[in-house]
């Protein structure tokens, strides 16, 4: 007979600088052993997940004691953003008897959950123009050009910032971050062949906007399990002007 594993509370890791370990990328819906949006962002002991799409907080578990998330923030309303939310508050209840983590969302997505009355989480609302800190970070959204009330984050900690596009169609753009990004996540959903057809960027989208932020760097996620991975990656570099990284489960990026 073999024990289970001690998934109780445990100390917080120390993670020196500013990274982004990917839980998630697949956009819209997921493939073959993939898993929905949702990313572990962690700055000296602050750990924040953005997102929490399908099949992400078992990823989560292979980097972090879930008793060591400090804040969600959900981006919006589509389910590829948030289902596993549900994971969460299970496991808080039942293994770490834990209440109150903070869960920062649009409004009206604590509703849209069914999980606005669980005494494990705490809704706090945030809107387009607004900076609220996180222990090492402080985060700022923006409205972006998408079905519902679809926020993305500026992230800033230990002299790094990082911007985070969420779903977005070519309406918005990723200078609304602020300039000095030291690497911006942008959605790259489709190819060229594909704008205007969804509400998303295509990955020449992606990398016009964010050669025009002045980026560093630029890592494309969110792609359709249809789209070949290789011609996302080519095009977003061609308007970029420089390579581009992809998001990967597991791949983690340090500023």
């Amino acid at each position: 007979m073999t024990s289970e594993p001690d998934l109780g509370p445990g100390p917080a890791v120390d993670h020196p600088g500013l990274s982004l370990t990917v839980l998630g990328c697949d956009g819209s819906w997921t493939g073959p052993g993939g898993a929905g949006s949702g990313y572990l962002v962690s700055s000296g002991r602050t750990h924040l997940v953005i997102d929490l799409g399908p099949g992400t907080f078992a990823n989560l578990q292979r980097h972090l004691d879930p008793a060591a998330v400090d804040a969600v923030f959900l981006s919006h309303h589509h389910p590829d953003h948030w289902t596993d939310l549900h994971a969460l508050d299970t496991h808080a209840r039942f293994v770490l008897d834990r209440r109150g983590i903070p869960i920062i969302a649009p409004a009206g997505l604590a509703e849209r959950t069914g999980l606005d009355r669980s005494p494990s989480l705490e809704w706090r609302p945030a809107a387009s123009g607004e900076s609220i800190e996180l222990g090492g970070l402080q985060l700022t959204f923006s409205r972006t050009d998408h079905s519902f009330e679809t926020l993305a984050v500026r992230v800033e900690g230990a002299d790094r910032s990082l911007g985070y596009s969420a779903d977005t169609g070519p309406g918005w753009s990723l200078g609304e971050l602020g300039s000095g990004l030291d690497l911006v996540l942008c959605e790259a959903t489709y190819t060229r062949d594909h704008e205007g057809t969804a509400g998303h960027l295509s990955a020449r989208q992606a990398g016009e906007q964010a050669r025009a932020a002045g980026a560093e760097r630029l890592a494309i996620t969110h792609r359709w399990p249809t789209i070949e991975a290789q011609a996302v990656a080519t095009e977003a570099a061609a308007t970029f002007g420089r390579p581009v990284e992809q998001a990967v489960i597991g791949k983690e990026f340090v500023l």
